[in-house]
């Protein structure tokens, strides 16, 4: 199987950002000091644990939240409510303390770990200003990482900016000690590790949950994760299909003649690999035309905004799904 099939995908979310003008001063009438944007509030206190605590403990016991960023959401309450039906509980989606005792909160010590930056952190190479356009991004040399922290907000599955309040001033450099999530740490040059607990599982993806799920034949969970799937113009076709081959570090061939919102004057192209490609680190190809399982350079997006067709998971969760199937795989779009 070729790499043709990656023309056939993407999962891209454009944004559109906007920026106004400041009102012109006079010298008649200034202009009243601005107040500052207010912090949203914080979540209030759980009756057991909390939220950042819940976070890492179902992603360590493969239920991954996505991006941890210690709030509640849609695919933290997913997730939750995953682990409770998984341990005969009520599934609710709610943090209360059943949850967190059938998590092992009690006993599982600190949640936070510390890590030591180090030189190969630092080292890069890094790709500070990466551009919407898929054309534009087919002359950077790689799609590598925008910044040290946002390589290091993958490595412990952490959004960046959780990752800046866990660590308040602290200077993103070699030797520098973090508090961050006690976590597997992603590493996104390694290639899919085989689990053996997911041997003959089949990959389920619900579009009314946005998200995955791989199952043994006795239909105990292996793995749960968020994802994105389709939209409006690319809906998840419902049905049973089969993994076909898997390939890390893909290039992505661009045709915008498959796409509905390419411009007209873009070209084909061909965007290098990297955590920041447009599939990811990962791609898991179907006998479904134009259909894959991938990772993504926006993580915290995923279970949030539609996609070109494909279903999309964090690059961590893409990696780990990765290692749970083979040519065969059953996989199962709901």
């Amino acid at each position: 199987m070729s790499l043709r099939i990656l023309q056939l995908a993407a999962v891209m979310t454009v944004f559109v950002g906007a920026t106004a003008t400041p009102p012109k001063q006079t010298a008649h009438k200034p202009r009243a000091p601005q107040k500052k944007a207010a912090r949203p509030p914080a979540p209030p206190p759980l009756p057991c644990g909390d939220y950042l605590g819940f976070q890492i403990l179902l992603d360590r016991q493969n239920f991954s939240p996505g991006e941890i960023d210690g709030k509640p959401g849609a695919n933290f309450s997913h997730a939750l409510a995953a682990m409770q039906a998984a341990r005969k509980l009520q599934p609710t989606g709610q943090p209360d303390c059943d949850a967190w005792h059938a998590l092992g909160g009690d006993q599982a010590g600190d949640l936070l770990a510390t890590y030591t930056i180090s030189a190969d952190d630092m080292k890069g190479p890094f790709e500070p200003q990466i551009p919407r356009s898929l054309v534009e991004q087919a002359k950077l040399p790689s799609l590598a990482y925008r910044s040290p922290l946002e390589k290091l907000g993958e490595k412990f599955h952490v959004s960046p900016a959780l990752l800046q309040r866990l660590n308040p001033g602290a200077a993103i450099a070699a030797g520098t000690v973090l508090k961050v999530p006690a976590v597997q740490p992603f590493d996104p040059a390694a290639k899919p590790t085989p689990d053996s607990a997911a041997s003959g599982a089949t990959i389920v993806v619900s579009r009314e949950e946005s998200a995955l799920r791989a199952t043994r034949a006795d239909g105990g969970l292996v793995f749960f994760a968020p994802v994105t799937t389709g939209s409006e113009h690319d809906p998840l076709p419902p049905g049973n299909w089969k993994v076909t081959a898997i390939y890390p570090h893909p290039n992505f061939h661009y045709n915008p003649k498959l796409f509905w919102d390419a411009k007209p004057d873009d070209t084909a192209a061909t965007i290098k690999p990297g955590p920041n490609n447009p599939v990811g680190v990962v791609w898991i190809d179907l006998d479904l035309e134009h259909y894959g399982l991938h990772g993504t350079p926006e993580p915290g997006n995923v279970g949030h905004t539609e996609s070109h067709g494909c279903v999309r998971l964090t690059n961590w969760d893409a990696m780990r799904v990765a290692g749970m199937v083979q040519p065969g795989t059953p996989v199962q779009f709901r």
